[in-house]
């Protein structure tokens, strides 16, 4: 919680903003001494070119393979200057940190396991128009096809809006079978179960382009912030909407899931 408030502080975090440079700049300072990766582009939006930049931290394990565990961290393209993005993408961008502080330093017996904070899942002007949608994941998930990286990464396990204190991670039917049953036993086996799965839906996220390079993907989303979205890409989304319990169970499933993962 407290990197959210880390993270919030920033104030609306768009692609190209001084807010956004500051936020990479502090995710690269909790990441030193590990080995990270950026990869930066231009991206041609509705409005103009963008600069985006994914950030890859690398902690390597024993087994062959990689397991990535991906959030974004840009906020709402919004005129708002009250837009803080707390839940969107505040949430997500603290558990990557807070991973990266429990990975740090330890010897993986399993597989790697790679933390990745994408760049631009936000639309521009309108999702459902002219890709204007998850740049930094289409443009990674080409690149890792290309270059080989895409047949090593054994799962990816994207989170997504999962402060919300009244924690509800629906079943994404555009998620793979067996790895969002996993997913559902490692919450089981914590005893997290009633934060799962009451709902189901077909989510576009960032989860979508490395499906379609044959990655298996499983998405990590509470979309019922509040009654009806009322929270959802308004000046509401804010910290005190979220809970610190939310974030541990996510944490805690993610981190049960690349057990589970490891042990099969």
């Amino acid at each position: 919680m407290q990197y959210v408030k880390d993270v919030v502080a920033f104030g609306p975090r768009p692609p190209g903003s001084t807010a956004h440079l500051k936020l990479e700049q502090f995710i690269l300072s909790k990441l030193k001494g590990v080995d990270v990766e950026q990869d930066r582009f231009t991206a041609q939006t509705p409005v103009g070119k963008f600069p985006i930049n994914n950030i890859i931290a690398k902690f390597p394990g024993k087994k062959d393979g990689i397991i990535v565990v991906a959030g974004h961290y840009d906020t709402l393209y919004s005129q708002s200057k009250n837009f803080v993005g707390a839940n969107d993408a505040g949430s997500s961008t603290a558990l990557l940190l807070e991973l990266a502080d429990q990975l740090r330093g330890k010897q993986l017996d399993g597989y790697s396991i790679w933390l990745l904070w994408t760049d631009g899942e936000e639309a521009f002007v309108n999702w459902f128009t002219n890709n204007d949608n998850d740049y930094g994941s289409r443009h990674l998930a080409q690149r890792w096809q290309q270059d080989g990286t895409a047949k090593k990464i054994k799962a990816f396990i994207l989170v997504d809006m999962i402060g919300d204190a009244d924690l509800d991670i629906l079943k994404d039917m555009n998620s793979t079978p067996w790895l969002s049953d996993l997913v559902y036993r490692a919450a089981s086996d914590l005893g997290y179960q009633s934060h799962f799965y009451k709902l189901q839906n077909r989510i576009d996220d960032d989860h979508i382009p490395f499906a379609n390079v044959g990655i298996p993907v499983v998405d990590l989303i509470d979309f019922t912030y509040g009654y009806n979205n009322v929270f959802w890409h308004t000046p509401q989304d804010t910290v005190d909407k979220l809970s610190p319990q939310s974030l541990a169970i996510t944490t805690d499933v993610v981190l049960e899931t690349i057990r589970l993962l490891d042990a099969r």
